[in-house]
Formats: C-alpha cells, sequence, structure tokens
C-alpha cells in the first residue's frame, strides 16, 4: 500500500494511530490494541522513505534531517487530520501518525460528568486536563474550545505542536499558532498572546517551566487558561507544577496556583468488555479547602477531599471505575489495572 491507502485504511477502521517503522508491517491501533496491517509486509528503508516524502515540504524535509525529529500535522482528503511525529530508530526513519477526526465531540458524548461543561463558562482561571498520552486530553479541549465557540463571542488564541483539531466557523474568533510556524517557541508565543487581546488561551502542552510560568501569568492576569499535563492524578498534577519550580520560589508558586486554579480532569480510556474503550476521570474542583491545601503545601489531602465532596461534583478516578464496572462497561481485572488506589476501588466495588 502507499501512504494514501494507509491512510484510508486508518480511517475505515476508527483506528487511534498508524505507526511504519523499517523491519516490521505497517501497523494500526485499535481501541488501545497494535495490529499488523493484513498483507502487507516488512516496510524496507527505501520504501519507508518513500511512504513519508509525500508527507513533507521542503522545509520540513531540512528541519528533520537537522534535529532527527518532526511534529507536524496535515490534512488527508477532507477526510480526516492527522498529528504525525517523525524520528529516527537504528538509524531509519519511523513514523506514529495520530488520527484526528474533523467532528469535535460534544462535551456529553465524552464520557465526562455533566458538572464538567460547567467550566466553559468561566472567564478566568486555571483549568487542567491531565492523563497519559492517547488517553483524551487533546480531544477533550477541543470540546471545551468548541462548547465555548458554540456559546459566546471570545477571542481564543490556541498554541500547539502541532495543531490537531481545526474549529468550525461559530460566535468566536479562534486564531490557532503552530509551534515552529507561527512562533519560533512556547515562551515567545505565550508572552506574546497577551498583547493579543485575548479571552481565552489554550497551551497545548505544558512542557517545562517556562511554559508553566508563563501559563499561570495568563490565568493570573484575568484570563481563562486551558493546557494539559501528562500526570496520573489531580494531586499529581499539582505536586508537578510546584516541583518543576527550583525551591526557593515554591511557596510564592502555590499561592499562585492556589488562587488562579479552577479544575482538574484527569482522564484515562479504558478496554471495554464489548471490543472499544470508554472514559473514566478524576474531576477536582477549586474549592476553598483545597486551595488552602495548595497553599500550606499539603497535596497529601487532596484525594481525600476529592473523595469527599461528591455533592460538590468532584470524583475520584476509582469511583469512577467501579462506576464502570457497575454497569457492565469493564470487567473488575481491568478496573485493577488502571486503579492507582486499589483498596479504595474495593471500597467502592462493594
Amino acid at each position: 500500500m502507499n501512504i494514501q491507502q494507509l491512510l484510508d485504511l486508518t480511517i475505515q477502521r476508527n483506528a487511534s494511530d498508524l505507526h511504519l517503522s523499517v523491519g516490521f508491517p505497517p501497523m494500526i491501533r485499535v481501541h488501545g490494541e497494535m495490529f499488523p496491517v493484513p498483507g502487507e509486509v516488512e516496510i524496507t528503508s527505501h520504501q519507508m522513505e518513500s511512504l513519508i516524502a509525500p508527507l513533507l515540504s521542503t522545509i520540513q524535509q531540512n528541519i528533520f534531517k537537522q534535529v532527527l525529529e518532526l511534529d507536524f500535522s496535515f490534512e488527508f482528503e477532507k477526510k480526516a487530520r492527522f498529528r504525525a511525529n517523525l524520528y529516527r530508530q537504528k538509524g531509519t526513519q519511523a513514523a506514529a501518525l495520530r488520527l484526528i477526526p474533523y467532528k469535535i465531540p460534544a462535551i456529553e458524548e465524552l464520557g465526562l460528568p455533566s458538572v464538567v461543561k460547567k467550566l466553559t463558562e468561566l472567564k478566568q482561571g486555571f483549568i487542567l486536563v491531565t492523563g497519559p498520552t492517547g488517553h483524551g486530553k487533546s480531544t477533550t479541549l477541543a470540546s471545551f474550545i468548541n462548547s465555548i465557540n458554540i456559546s459566546r463571542a471570545a477571542h481564543v488564541i490556541t498554541v500547539e505542536d502541532p495543531i490537531e483539531y481545526v474549529y468550525p466557523a461559530g460566535k468566536s474568533l479562534i486564531e490557532q499558532r503552530e509551534m515552529y510556524s507561527d512562533t519560533r517557541s512556547w515562551g515567545n508565543a505565550l508572552r506574546s498572546a497577551l498583547r493579543e487581546d485575548p479571552d481565552i488561551v489554550l497551551v497545548g502542552e505544558m512542557r517545562d517551566l517556562e511554559t508553566i510560568s508563563s501559563a499561570m501569568t495568563i490565568a493570573e492576569t484575568g484570563h481563562l487558561v486551558l493546557a494539559t499535563l501528562h500526570t496520573n492524578s489531580a494531586s499529581q498534577s499539582v505536586d508537578r507544577i510546584i516541583d518543576v519550580f527550583p525551591e526557593i520560589q515554591q511557596p510564592q508558586i502555590r499561592l499562585q496556583l492556589a488562587s488562579t486554579l479552577e479544575a482538574i480532569v484527569s482522564l484515562r480510556l479504558i478496554p471495554t468488555i464489548e471490543p472499544g474503550r470508554t472514559l473514566a476521570s478524576e474531576i477536582l474542583f477549586a474549592t476553598p479547602a483545597v486551595r488552602n491545601t495548595i497553599r500550606e503545601g499539603k497535596t497529601y489531602l487532596i484525594d481525600n477531599i476529592i473523595e469527599t465532596s461528591a455533592e460538590k461534583g468532584m470524583q475520584i478516578l476509582e469511583r469512577s471505575l467501579a462506576d464502570l464496572v457497575k454497569r457492565g462497561k469493564i470487567s473488575q481485572e481491568t478496573a485493577l489495572k488502571f486503579t492507582l488506589r486499589p483498596e479504595l476501588l474495593s471500597k467502592f466495588l462493594k
């Protein structure tokens, strides 16, 4: 198959990813599981270069030759978009291509608690969507932004590496900036955003101290900031943000985070009993008790606050997993594989 046929197959099979690597047949990921493309043989080095070349501009080819890694996105025949990472392994090219559907799902379609939709009504503050790679963070943020786009006129600036979802015409002005084609660095883009009259800023990924610091400053100056972070839980997300700063700065960062944080939504895509995946989530809202805990450096209390604050719309991951088991969506064994707190899960399953 050529690259067009492989991309078509990825869409037809509703695969999340297409993997191309020398020495292996093309592989697709369906419902979280990897499968070789039927009838395809191992890719040679020459075939690999032929598969990838049609996707790259001359500038992208030169960047890849210099840095040996490249993130980019592209539209495929008005059927879908793909986010791609091109890299090298064992001295040969390899690529991972993530399918980005054209249709942005509504928040209600994601499987999140309905209370989460209220976050799109906020005018300022800091909302974090966290979880491992490939567990729905980008899709959830896109749903948030599109909900805002449908419901109110706002100026939204996104900084992404690369641009993933493209938003339809709505009430809002949405400007999407892609790393290295529209800006040279995360820091520059986020500093510049403050001069661009935004209401909402989306940070595709908070990767380092500079990005985290800039995102928090934008939130502190009266804007709504949405961002992703690769962490496993709400409490771990708070610790990760604080720990990235030098120890001497951490007391000030705790104060800053306590005053700006509005919510943390932590996600897991869980394999279902019927072939497929479903969403489990942990939800933290920044109540006065949560803000106090962050301010005083007692983040070890956050899990307990979430567990005992269901009436405020909060949800610990284990309760979400237990609900999925009780509804017959996932098996108890699967829930145990994804839990962070096995004893708590056992309690909810009783």
